[in-house]
């Protein structure tokens, strides 16, 4: 991968997106990507619903490599995250959300197994849902910083790195 990798953040909140509150956790996963050599946008932020999923579609069309969103991935009727990213996606990626939630719980969040978020592939653009709290945010991009420049590596036709094993 020769150029730095693109991504967008886009927080999914109904009350940050209405100015109830400021969004907390997108800066915090703009601030990971950027760690982890992504040219980063955002973060945008939404209300849950369609306009996740018109922002993905967007994201996607606009060609980023990345689209992470945070939020909208609980148990509540009005978190929709979700299933609005299935109508983005071309196949899922199950390996990373169960990741995931296995270190948010691992991190002592008995909680983060909730998360409903996914993980898939829009053409050429890997998209990942982390939960919306801060805490769940920072989990999430960790996970993410040990995979995520070689699935976008993937995704653009690269090769598997040849590990030797002893």
């Amino acid at each position: 991968m020769s150029a730095e990798p693109t991504a967008l953040v886009v927080t999914v909140s109904n009350r940050a997106s209405a100015g109830v509150y400021a969004d907390t956790s997108g800066p915090i996963v703009v601030e990971g990507l950027r760690g982890m050599g992504f040219t980063v946008d955002g973060p945008v932020v939404v209300p849950d619903g369609d306009p996740v999923e018109e922002a993905l579609r967007d994201a996607v069309a606009a060609g980023y490599d990345v689209v992470v969103t945070n939020g909208g991935t609980g148990l509540s009727p009005l978190d929709l995250t979700p299933e609005r990213t299935r109508r983005v996606v071309d196949h899922e990626v199950p390996g990373v959300p169960e990741a995931i939630r296995a270190a948010g719980a691992a991190a002592g969040v008995p909680t983060a197994v909730l998360s409903r978020g996914i993980a898939g592939v829009a053409g050429r653009t890997f998209v990942v849902n982390l939960p919306g709290s801060s805490g769940g945010a920072r989990d999430g991009v960790a996970v993410l910083a040990g995979f995520l420049r070689h699935a976008v590596d993937q995704l653009h036709g690269g090769d598997h790195p040849r590990v030797v094993r002893p």
